[in-house]
Parts: structure tokens; sequence; C-alpha cells
């Protein structure tokens, strides 16, 4: 009886050790937990993210070849799908036409502008030579009219004969009417000259809207060109293709989101927490994140910034 007594008060001794054990052990526990919970704050309302960058074809078409797959590794300018060129190629070659007419009409334009300024000089020195003409008729119809008056006079005083006073008036008369039609042609000349500097000022405008037509038709090519170019689409940035949805033979429109490519480079975490937590959470600060992919590992990172929304607070954590 002795002896069971003493096995008994041994035991007891032991457990009471154990349980003095355990409430140390849950003390400094809760101790902990409480001094961590001061100087810390968790949450567990988190996610990971990382930029995304949209694949959006610029020109429509049926999809020609696909040349990546969900989860691919992709350079930037790295080749993803073409679309078929040919609708695009004709609009090309007619952009090109257009330029070639536009380059023509301009020759043509320039031809006319040379033409028409030659005469005009043909018509100034036409002009200057009747100026010349009507000059020297109406000094040989002076002179006519002079002999004329003389010869009136003599013929007055029965000095000449009858027949030498009309030849008198015969030479005045076709004097005067040589400077009449001289000065007509003369008139003639400026008119047609006028019409010369006219024509020739509509063939400068001809030029200048020709030439605007070139530009207009470089700037058709350049598009076409632009957008036949488009119809190969690449990679913007290094990274994962993520949710592909083409494939041969597919319609496409542009604007419209086909995958993405997931920026690998740079990750972080939008973690929500109580307006409460974040009194003393400052930028820059180290933070622990586990994720519940790799429970076995964590990742160290700090406060990179806050969000200035209200009723929903959340954080921004850089991963590092």
């Amino acid at each position: 009886m002795e002896t069971n007594n003493k096995e008994g008060k041994k035991s007891n001794k032991k457990f009471v050790i154990i349980l003095v054990v355990l409430v140390l052990l849950g003390g400094g526990y809760g101790t902990y937990k409480y001094l961590h919970g001061q100087a810390h704050e968790t949450t567990d309302d988190a996610q990971v993210d990382k930029n995304m960058s949209p694949i959006i074809p610029r020109v429509g078409g049926y999809v020609s070849k696909v040349y990546v797959k969900d989860n691919d590794i992709v350079k930037k300018g790295d080749t993803l799908f073409t679309i078929e060129p040919q609708d695009y190629l004709v609009k090309v070659q007619e952009a090109q036409a257009a330029l070639l007419a536009a380059e023509s009409s301009l020759e043509v334009s320039k031809a006319d502008v040379f033409a028409s300024s030659a005469n005009v000089a043909i018509s100034d020195a036409s002009i200057k030579s009747n100026v010349g003409s009507v000059d020297a008729a109406k000094i040989r119809a002076e002179q006519a009219n002079n002999d004329y008056v003389r010869y009136s006079n003599l013929y007055n005083n029965h000095s000449i004969t009858k027949q030498q006073y009309e030849q008198a008036l015969t030479a005045k008369l076709e004097a005067e009417k040589q400077v009449e039609i001289l000065q007509q042609q003369r008139n003639a000349s400026a008119s047609q000259r006028n019409a010369v500097v006219s024509k020739t000022t509509v063939a400068s405008k001809q030029t200048s809207v020709a030439q605007a037509n070139i530009e207009r038709a470089k700037a058709v090519l350049d598009a076409a060109n632009l957008s036949l170019s488009y119809t190969t689409v690449v990679a913007s940035v290094d990274g994962q293709v993520s949710n592909i949805k083409i494939q041969p033979g597919q319609m496409i429109n542009p604007g419209q989101s086909l995958f993405y490519i997931v920026d690998n480079s740079e990750t972080w975490v939008v973690a929500n927490f109580k307006e409460t937590q974040l009194n003393k959470m400052r930028p820059g600060q180290k933070v622990t994140i586990k994720i519940d992919a790799f429970p076995d590992t964590e990742f160290e990172g700090e406060i990179n910034s806050f969000s200035p929304a209200t009723g929903f607070p959340f954080l921004f954590i850089t991963s590092g």
C-alpha cells in the first residue's frame, strides 16, 4: 500500500509539472502572439498581381497562322500570329498607282507652266515688235499728211496736176490705215498675252494642286503599308502567353482582345487591411508574404504605396 501511494504521488507530481510547462508555454506563446500582434499587422485578404498586356489587333481579317500557345514564353518583337494580308496588299497597290498618277499629273502641270511661260515671252516680244511698227507707221502717216497738206496748197494754186494731188491724198489715207491696222495687231497681241498669263496662272495652281495630291497619295500609301504591317502581330513585351483564344481561319476584328502576355519581370501583392490596421504602416516597411501555392516558402517584400481610396483601403506590396 505504501508503494502504491508513493507511485501515485510521483505520477501526480509529473502531471503537475507537465501542466505547469504547458501553461508556461501557452502563456509564452500567447504573450508572443500579443506582442507580435502589437508590432505587426496581418491579412489573408490579398492576391498576387502582374502586369498583363492585352493582345489587340489593329486590323481585322482572317487569322492566317498562330505561332504561340498558352504558357509559351515570348520575347518582345516575337511573332504571335498573322492575318491574311491579301486585302491589305491590294490597298497598297492601289495607293501606289494613285501616287504614280499624281506624280504624272504634276509633270504635266509643270510642262504646262513651262509652255505657258514661253508663250508669255513670245507675246511680250510680239507686243514690243508691234509697238515699234505702230510708232514707225505713225511717223510715215505724219509725213504723208504733211505731203498731202503741201500738195493740197500747190493744187489750189494750180502748181500741180490733179493726179499728183490725188496721189498725195491716197498716200495719206493708206498711211493712216496702216497705223490703224498695226494698232489693232498690237491690241490683239496684248489680249493674247493676257490670256497666256491667265493660262500660266492656272497651270501654276494646277501644279500646286498636283503637289498636294502627291502628298495626299503618299499619306494614303503610308497608311496602307502601316495597315499591311499590322497583319503581323508581335509581342509588345517579354512575358508568358495566357488565355489564348484564336485559331487559323478565325475572323477577328480590330480592337478585339484575343489573349494576354503576362509580364514576369515584376510581381506585386494587393493586400486589403482594415482602417484600424493602417495607423503604423508606412511605405518602405518590410513585409513577409506567404502564398497558398507555396506553403513552406516565405517571400520578402516591402510596402510600396497605399491606395488613396476610402471605404475600401488596400495596400500595395512589392515582392522581393
